[in-house]
């Protein structure tokens, strides 16, 4: 086997707001399959004091360097690989001099802020010929990959049409906590829509091809927010701008296999919980000799929130016997179910980088440049 890949981390944090990457990034890295193909060098926070901290906190070892620059990083030959789990809008400053420095980026989705700067990332690594990676591990999800077997098989015939209902499982319909307040800004570049709808419309493009054309509408039905402070002692009012209810309808393109001609894919989320007693994702995928349903307790989430399988089920109905059939699915690989579960998908992106470009050509991992064109869907959206 060749050597771990030297990584340098950006955004593992004692005291971020969010964990992800602690509870999606670590799990897989530390783990005995991580260890052998990956190696944390470095370690970049908004200082060098926290950086040590996290070193410390997170028991990475004593030959770990801490970094508070990310000019610095970038000017660490031991580093080969960046991995960026910040806040989105810190992605474009603390990655763009590791890619001039000719290093290769694993981001997390969203890419950037906003599509101008993605591209201009997109266009520096294409220059600079390195390799990229973005964190849309919705497409090599085992219950994606489960349905992609069964179109596969013709189970339905050519698809005809989908349709997605999704709701967010996380927070409330008119409040947020204070750490998540700035999902209220369209600016920042992090939401429920670039986030929870970029992931979960990638894994089904994954399959049934990108839009040809389509229309969106978006509407703000709460304005008014409550922001509750972390310890829960205060609320305050502020206003969002960021849609809470969106939707998609359009004609998909043809390049997947799986799709008759001019098949249509309808897609529609909303903040806040599901009807309850409802399911808060259903996916209906409708084809000429039958029908594929996905439902999925995680919502808008399932790329990530899933820990059992039960989570997530599948059936297919045959037109001609009226039979429904339910689909088992799980964790494929040992290793994956081992992780605590925000870090399974991506532990298989990491394996895919590792194995090379060709592994992640098959598997249709997502790089720079197809992050652009998400970006651009979700702007249509915006």
């Amino acid at each position: 086997m060749a050597p771990p890949i030297r990584i340098g981390l950006i955004g593992l944090s004692v005291a971020a707001k969010t964990s992800w990457a602690s509870q999606g990034h670590l799990p897989y890295l530390l783990s005995d399959r991580g260890r052998e193909r990956y190696k944390i060098v470095a370690l970049l926070n908004s200082s060098v004091d926290a950086a040590r901290r996290a070193i410390a906190d997170y028991k990475l070892g004593d030959d770990v360097k801490a970094y508070g620059s990310p000019g610095d990083l970038a000017a660490d030959s031991n580093v080969e690989l960046v991995v960026c789990t910040t806040r989105v809008d810190l992605h474009y400053d603390t990655t763009k001099p590791s890619l001039e420095a000719g290093k290769d980026l694993f981001v997390e989705w969203p890419l950037a802020e906003n599509t101008q700067r993605a591209r201009e990332l997109a266009d520096l690594a294409q220059k600079k010929g390195v390799r990229t990676m973005v964190g849309l591990q919705g497409r090599v999800s085992p219950a994606v990959l489960k349905v992609k077997e069964l179109l596969a098989a013709g189970t339905i015939g050519k698809v005809l049409s989908s349709e997605v209902k999704a709701a967010s499982v996380f927070g409330n319909r008119d409040s947020i906590s204070e750490g998540l307040a700035y999902f209220l800004d369209k600016k920042v570049g992090g939401s429920p829509v670039t986030i929870a709808v970029g992931h979960l419309i990638d894994s089904i493009h994954s399959l049934l091809g990108e839009y040809k054309s389509f229309h969106a509408h978006a509407q703000n039905q709460r304005p008014t927010w409550t922001v509750n402070s972390d310890n829960g002692s205060t609320r305050q009012k502020t206003t969002s701008d960021v849609p809470d209810l969106v939707s998609l309808q359009g004609t998909l393109d043809g390049s997947s296999s799986f799709t008759a001609d001019n098949a249509s894919l309808l897609f529609s989320f909303r903040t806040g919980p599901a009807f309850p007693g409802t399911s808060p994702l259903v996916w209906t995928i409708n084809g000429e000799r039958g029908e594929i349903r996905v439902t999925s307790s995680a919502g808008a989430y399932p790329q990530s929130e899933i820990d059992d399988p039960s989570g997530i089920t599948i059936e297919a109905h045959n037109h001609a016997s009226d039979e429904v059939k339910k689909i088992e699915w799980t964790w494929g690989k040992e290793w994956q179910a081992g992780l605590f579960y925000r870090g399974r998908n991506l532990g298989t992106l990491y394996d895919l980088f590792a194995e090379g470009d060709e592994a992640m050509k098959k598997a249709k991992v997502v790089d720079f440049d197809g992050a652009v064109a998400r970006h651009q869907e979700i702007d249509g959206l915006l």
